[in-house]
């Protein structure tokens, strides 16, 4: 197995500082989010049982109807919007946000700032 370069290594660092603080519970489950330079990704996730409630991705066809790309900030603002809806639907108001070690800036944001406009509290 290869090195890791700088950049994940810090990344992943970063991920774990955050993971330390951050513990959905089922009162307040953990919206995690994952991205790539292609897609982008969230997930609802009770901890304390190790169970996802509800997921939305850009993999999804439903998601990505009408889109330019699957990688950029509008995207991701479809992603946001079809977590927050399917947390609603599930009985889910208020979650904690997990990054995922990311900066809290552009595609990440945009996700996050979509959720809460569907009601969904970060």
């Amino acid at each position: 197995m290869g090195k890791l370069s700088k950049k994940v290594a810090q990344r992943r660092k970063r991920h774990l500082r955050v993971r330390r603080k951050v513990d959905g519970s089922p009162q307040r489950p953990r919206l995690s989010v994952f991205k790539s330079s292609r897609h982008i990704s969230a997930q609802v996730i009770n901890d304390w049982e190790s169970t996802t409630l509800v997921s939305a991705s850009t993999l999804e066809n439903d998601i990505t109807e009408g889109l330019e790309s699957t990688s950029n900030i509008e995207a991701a603002k479809a992603v946001g919007r079809a977590i927050g809806k399917r947390a609603m639907e599930a009985g889910i108001k208020a979650v904690v946000f997990d990054r995922g070690g990311w900066p809290m800036h552009g595609r990440i944001r945009a996700l996050a700032d979509a959720a809460r406009e569907t009601g969904l509290e970060l």
